[in-house]
């Protein structure tokens, strides 16, 4: 039997500051009904959780943050859940369980052996529910199936049990301040995550420097004018010559001047830094700017990896991919149009007919990137099928290794 095509997804959990607790992992097949059936085939979960933990390594791209997963009854109660990682996974239970004392008494096992419960799609308060949240930490609340009084009459209901309340399928601003007012302490949905609702991240000058310093690099411009532009941004220099001066690079010269240090980097390892610093503060701080920026990181690095599976060794085309991934949100990011960025910024025609018009391979790359945060296994499936030597592994190999990397930017610095 041909094993099915399952995507992995992932959507970020937000605190009450916006910053990045956690990923739900979603799994998707390339079935038109786009679901992984994880209740139909529990042979089909147990083959989906161990290529995901064992051999795509989710386990590692999750970094510090926690994972959560959807648990139908029969996973919960089966013995294969006790393979995953306690300390990193949220085991989801779903709100198409029985609530049956067996269930109850599994959880409280589940939970005995470290596991954190949550309980997914809530939306209204009923008394079966009571033996669940004396075991459950998380409770996810549905926005999209509740009206603003019936939120706040849930909200009031599952405040009783000292709970973590997540909001979950916000996709207004409206509605994360209105759940941030009630006192929800998680928010998950597409106002976070989908690109085209977030609007009006400007990137600071620095890193609209660094936008232009990566088209110059990739473009082998004379080592004078690239000089130029770091002398324009202090913080951009400082941060260089921290970094040239870094074991990390090992150098064991020690670089004092930036042409200097362009020189002794080199032009591939200075596009490296360049990429890195695009999404840490030029100034030095080393925290992630917002969760679309490393959305943006993901993004590039998934298709960069994705290229040299494609076309081994052939780096024209990985630093091409990785450009095209991040150039891609730079439009939401900066709120101005593509066509004005690309004005300032030098690209090959293939890199500029996949940003405009997603054609030709790379064009196709991000479409299956975006397919990918969007959740669409069948999208993900047919696109994947026009690119010759790719497969479902081999993506979602890619994206995990892309989500370990991206979630160590600033942390290796």
């Amino acid at each position: 039997m041909p094993t099915e095509e399952i995507f992995i997804g992932r959507q970020p959990i937000l605190d009450r500051g916006q910053q990045l607790v956690a990923y739900e992992l979603l799994f998707r097949s390339g079935s038109k009904h786009n679901s992984a059936n994880i209740e139909d085939n529990l042979g089909a979960t147990a083959s989906v959780i161990n290529h995901a933990f064992a051999e795509f390594g989710i386990e590692q791209a999750l970094g510090p943050y926690k994972g959560f997963i959807n648990c139908d009854e029969s996973l919960l109660l089966s013995d294969m859940i006790e393979i995953l990682p306690a300390d990193k996974i949220v085991l989801e239970v779903m709100e198409s369980v029985e609530v049956t004392p067996l269930l109850v008494a599994r959880c409280g096992d589940l939970k005995a052996r470290g596991f954190t419960l949550a309980l997914d799609d809530f939306v209204h308060f009923e008394d079966k529910w009571k033996p669940l949240l004396d075991l459950i930490e998380i409770v996810k609340v549905d926005l999209i199936a509740l009206s603003q009084e019936q939120l706040g009459t849930v909200t009031n209901a599952l405040q009783r049990w000292p709970l973590t309340l997540l909001a979950e399928k916000v996709e207004s601003r409206e509605q994360a301040e209105h759940c941030h007012q009630l006192g929800y302490h998680l928010f998950q949905g597409y106002y976070f995550a989908k690109p085209a609702i977030i609007v009006g991240k400007k990137l600071c000058q620095s890193q609209l420097a660094l936008m232009r310093l990566l088209g110059l690099v990739l473009e082998d411009v004379a080592t004078p004018l690239l000089e130029g532009i770091f002398k324009q941004e202090p913080g951009l220099a400082v941060n260089l010559l921290r970094l040239t001066n870094s074991v990390a690079t090992g150098v064991r010269v020690r670089v004092t001047s930036l042409r200097h240090a362009i020189t002794v980097l080199g032009r591939r390892q200075l596009q490296r830094w360049l990429q890195l610093l695009l999404f840490t503060n030029p100034a030095g701080d080393s925290q992630v700017a917002n969760p679309l920026l490393l959305l943006a990181a993901t993004r590039g690095r998934f298709l960069e990896l994705l290229a040299g599976k494609l076309k081994s060794g052939v780096h024209e085309f990985e630093d091409h991919a990785f450009m095209i991934g991040i150039m891609s949100l730079m439009p939401v990011l900066m709120n101005v149009p593509l066509e004005e960025i690309l004005k300032g910024i030098q690209v090959s025609a293939d890199v500029q007919e996949a940003l405009e018009h997603r054609s030709g391979q790379l064009g196709i790359m991000l479409h299956l990137a975006e397919a990918l945060e969007a959740e669409d296994g069948e999208i993900c499936r047919l696109l994947t099928a026009q690119l010759p030597g790719a497969d479902h592994r081999m993506v979602n190999t890619c994206l995990t290794q892309a989500l370990a990397w991206a979630g160590n930017i600033g942390r290796e610095q």
